[in-house]
């Protein structure tokens, strides 16, 4: 169950890549950013993400016009549990989806949390998702959703963007 030092030590570098990884996933699907999504799985992984199951081409085709449809949506990871095994490992990641969406011109919140259960594959070099399970632990729908053209704290601000119009694609270079 538990681990040494220099267990962790020896492993660092794997870590962060799977972690790596894990924050690809999340960006690819908060800025609908197609790339940047498939970067996070093998060619032939394959996933169970909720009503959907099947291939990494298949999911993207499934879940980006989905997420497209929506104002806006947040991905957060926490709670990463790694355990390597050569070149496989296996990884528990809890996540945190946060959805605005319009329904009959009206705006409103959909929360999700759960569990990624990931199986990562490290080839030459790199490590990706191999098999992914998608486990829901809680969510809340709600009726409404926040004034925009009120704001946080009474400041009105604009909302983050899709690929490619999100600020951060011309302030940071993540490829």
């Amino acid at each position: 169950m538990t681990r040494k030092v220099s267990q962790f030590r020896d492993e660092l570098a794997d870590r962060e890549a799977i972690r790596d990884c894990l924050y690809r996933y999340s960006r690819g699907v908060d800025r609908c950013d197609e790339e940047m999504l498939r970067s996070a799985y093998w060619p032939d992984a394959h996933d169970d993400h909720l009503s959907f199951a099947g291939t990494r081409e298949e999911l993207i085709a499934w879940s980006l016009p989905i997420l497209r449809t929506m104002d806006q949506s947040m991905h957060m990871i926490a709670n990463i549990l790694i355990r390597i095994h050569g070149d496989t490992a296996d990884v528990e990641s809890y996540y945190y989806g946060f959805h605005r969406l319009s329904q009959d011109g009206q705006a409103r919140d959909s929360i999700g949390s759960g569990r990624y259960v990931d199986t990562f594959e490290r080839r030459d070099d790199e490590w990706r998702i191999i098999r992914r399970l998608v486990i829901v632990d809680w969510f809340r729908d709600y009726p409404d959703s926040a004034d925009w053209s009120v704001g946080p704290f009474g400041t009105p601000v604009e909302p983050g963007g899709r690929w490619p119009n999100d600020p951060s694609y011309t302030l940071l270079k993540l490829d």
